[in-house]
């Protein structure tokens, strides 16, 4: 392949190499993540958005013409785009390609001039420019490009390994440029996934042997950025992206307008458009307004909406059993479809989202009114068969069902009406997208959504039910009901912290309010009690206790009854909830 030119051909392969060695170092990626916000899925944001692309790369012949490639390189990668730092590669790819899509063979001179493109439409995508980030990088990588070409560098295999070389010397330099960067003692993580994207690319042009398969706990390196994560300030709450399905293409004042709105709501903001769709990012706390915004322009796609401040509490407390923090992934694709993975020189599976497609139970026989719940735990599955409950999605804080799932689940239930217990503050928006994708098939079922954000919400609105009732007044009644349930989650720490004013030390255990941190302590049952005192008072009439799969029947009932002695004229009721992660779920009402 050596040579002073490139074909599509050649483009084709570097850049399912690129996505390859991404895909393989995302898990290490996502350990540097703390700008602007330490949710620790920029690696997995990238992967998502280029994996988009790569399916469709992957499927074109070896000697697909250049514009046909980059096509599908952009519109894939545009359509995948998640978070920050996969709509700002999107826009990269899109910028390059739209520099190249015009020439048969390219060359160092052609390549560099593309590079330009590729960093001038990245940077007016995003609201804010941040120096420091993927966007210096990526500058910086054009900029060597272009001193090259103008040096008369033709042979690319020079042209390619210096321009990276510089490249990582930029990377090296993100910490100065951004405090919270030199704070943790990390490089900015969107700057090096384009870097390994970069490096994929050369491997492949050198006709390396690609062998991307890693073990994963090499790849998740000790963060060193406990500080920088703990004392960060989020402040706007929702990310929050979608694709508008533009009616007609907007105009100069539309996008200026558009963009303008988006400021005023919130930051972290990257809108980009063509003729037939406009991809939003923006973290906001008023999502809502964002998106009936957008409906001025079009029909909706593609809609996620992540909370940040929980996705940053879960990765500082939250640990699997195997000591690696739980991924959340949502779909990118739409509804129907998986989040879709590649590794260079394979096919392109397409990965399940983890939720159990299958009831647990299905009524058989036809009724009025059906339920769907969602849980983590076989415990709490039981509970919730128990109350009446015909299909239970296994899920919650570190698996979210698609709206797929959802949708799938209720279609299974032989009910006219079908209500939904999310059970999580996640998973009520794709309760919600099912709804409405429910309204559009023909046969009159229909989908109602209690807003449940815990599970003792979900049994509290399941044990309102009442049968022979319509389901309006059910909808109704439940929803007051949740609005009485405080509740309350115990589990550990995994690292030196701060939150909420609370001194947090590794290996403490955490009582978790809907609110905020209820009690820190080394006991496991005297942080449960603390947290008890701060949700239940004389006027309370049930706590009920629902205990974890690494508690003991004993340890729980010893617990419940140091809870009847605080609490005498209050019914106290114990029970297995079999779920992960946490020790206990706790409801006072």
């Amino acid at each position: 392949m050596l040579s002073n030119t490139i074909n599509a051909s050649d483009v084709k392969k570097m850049f399912l190499a690129g996505a390859g060695n991404l895909n393989a170092k995302k898990e290490w990626i996502n350990e540097l993540n703390v700008f602007p916000v330490p949710d620790g899925d920029t690696g997995t944001n990238m992967t998502m958005t280029i994996m988009s692309a790569a399916k469709d790369v992957k499927a074109l012949p070896d000697d697909v013409d250049m514009g046909n490639l980059c096509k599908n390189i952009y519109s894939g990668a545009m359509r995948g785009a998640r978070g920050n730092s996969g709509v700002i590669l999107s826009q990269l790819l899109r910028g390059f390609t739209k520099g190249v899509r015009d020439h048969n063979e390219l060359d160092a001179t052609i390549i560099a001039d593309s590079f330009d493109k590729a960093v001038e439409t990245a940077y007016k995508a995003v609201m804010k420019p941040k120096e420091g980030t993927i966007l210096t990088v990526a500058k910086g990588v054009a900029e060597k490009a272009k001193e090259l070409s103008k040096e008369g560098t033709e042979d690319l295999s020079v042209f390619f390994e210096e321009t990276i070389k510089y490249g990582d010397e930029v990377l090296a330099k993100t910490p100065d440029m951004l405090p919270v960067l030199k704070q943790a003692g990390v490089v900015d993580s969107g700057g090096q996934g384009l870097m390994q994207v970069l490096k994929g690319a050369l491997d492949a042009y050198l006709g390396k042997e690609i062998d991307y398969s890693i073990d994963e706990a090499a790849a998740t390196p000790v963060s060193k950025r406990v500080k920088a994560e703990a004392e960060v300030d989020i402040k706007f709450g929702y990310c929050t992206e979608f694709i508008v399905l533009l009616n007609k293409p907007l105009n100069v004042k539309q996008e200026i307008d558009f963009k303008g709105f988006l400021e005023s709501i919130g930051d972290s903001i990257v809108m980009v458009a063509d003729d037939e769709i406009c991809k939003v990012h923006v973290h906001s706390n008023d999502p809502g307004l964002a998106i009936q915004r957008a409906l001025m322009y079009g029909q909706l796609s593609n809609m996620k909406i992540d909370n940040m401040r929980m996705e940053h509490r879960e990765k500082l407390f939250h640990e699997t059993e195997s000591g690696a923090y739980a991924e959340i992934e949502t779909e990118i694709n739409g509804a129907a479809e998986s989040t879709p993975t590649y590794s260079a020189g394979d096919d392109i599976p397409l990965k399940d989202t983890g939720a159990k497609k299958e009831p647990e139970f299905v009524n058989e026989e036809h009724k009025e009114i059906g339920f769907v719940a969602v849980c983590a735990g076989d415990g709490l599955a039981e509970i919730f068969r128990g109350l009446g409950v015909d299909y239970v999605i296994e899920g919650g804080q570190t698996m979210n069902p698609s709206t797929a799932d959802i949708l799938d689940a209720a279609s299974k239930v032989n009910a006219d009406t079908v209500f939904v217990l999310p059970n999580n503050k996640n998973i009520i928006l794709a309760a919600n997208q099912a709804k409405i994708m429910m309204e559009d098939r023909e046969d009159n079922k229909r989908i109602v959504v209690i807003p449940t954000k815990t599970v003792p919400q979900g049994i509290t609105a399941a044990i309102n039910f009442m049968p022979g009732t319509s389901a309006e007044e059910n909808e109704e009644g439940m929803n007051e009901a949740i609005s009485t349930v405080k509740s309350g989650e115990i589990t550990y720490a995994v690292r030196d912290t701060m939150i909420d004013d609370v001194t947090i030390k590794q290996g403490d255990y955490m009582g978790i309010g809907d609110n905020g941190i209820l009690g820190v302590g080394g006991d496991i049952d005297d942080v449960t009690a603390m947290m008890i005192d701060k949700i239940a008072d004389d006027s309370t009439e049930l706590i009920s206790l629902y205990y974890g799969s690494d508690i003991k029947e004993d340890e729980a009932n010893t617990l419940g009854e140091r809870i009847i002695n605080k609490f005498p004229n209050c019914d106290v009721e114990v029970q297995y909830g079999g779920q992960p992660i946490y020790y206990y779920i706790v409801s006072a009402e």
